[in-house]
Order: C-alpha cells, then sequence, then structure tokens
C-alpha cells in the first residue's frame, strides 16, 4: 500500500483557522497555534455570552417597563406585574417593554386597565 502524505489537508487545515482569526490583534491572527488558542476561548466565550444575552435583555425591558409604570401612576414595577397576572393579561415584558418606549399610548391604557 502507498503512503499517503497530509501535506495538502495540513495546510487546508491551517488555512482555515487563520482565515477564521482574520482581525485578531497581534500574533493571534499570524501564527497557527495562537490563532487555533484564540478561536477555542472565543468559542466558548460566545457560547456563554449567547446565555447571558437574554439575562440582559430581561434586565433591560424590566428597567424600561419600570420607569413606564411609574409615570403611569403605580407603585413600582413589582406591583405592576402582579396585577398584571392577577387581571388574566398574557403580555410578556419583552411586548409591555415594546409598548412603553415605542406606543406610549398604548401602554397607558394597558396601564389604566391594570390599575
Amino acid at each position: 500500500m502507498t503512503r499517503i502524505k497530509g501535506g495538502v489537508m495540513a495546510q487546508k487545515r491551517r488555512k482555515n483557522i487563520l482565515e477564521r482569526a482574520k482581525g485578531y490583534r497581534g500574533i493571534r491572527s499570524k501564527k497557527e497555534k495562537f490563532a487555533h488558542e484564540a478561536l477555542m476561548r472565543a468559542g466558548r466565550y460566545s457560547f456563554a455570552h449567547r446565555r447571558d444575552k437574554k439575562t440582559d435583555f430581561r434586565k433591560l425591558w424590566i428597567v424600561r417597563l419600570n420607569a413606564a409604570v411609574r409615570e403611569n401612576g403605580h407603585k413600582s414595577y413589582s406591583t405592576f406585574i402582579a396585577k398584571l397576572k392577577k387581571t388574566g393579561f398574557i403580555l410578556d415584558r419583552k411586548v409591555l417593554a415594546e409598548f412603553a418606549s415605542e406606543h406610549p399610548i398604548i401602554f397607558a391604557r394597558i396601564a389604566k386597565q391594570v390599575a
């Protein structure tokens, strides 16, 4: 059986790693070893931060809702959400925050019905 050398595939793999690391600072975009390490670390961070993004947006919606709720005469965000659940509204925080920031008249109507 003939011997197969891995030069072509190795070059392809190195080229792929360096292409993916393009734009990284310094040696991380030029040397294969450092580029590979940077890519592995970036992958771990992106995996973790995809989870964190959901938490960050929920925090943002709560801050926006709290400001809008206080403008419309309610005591606080938590009491507003409690009353909202008692009255049977099925709107989530994302939609309510969008109404509060982009359509304040609609949000004012919702806040009045909840009160």
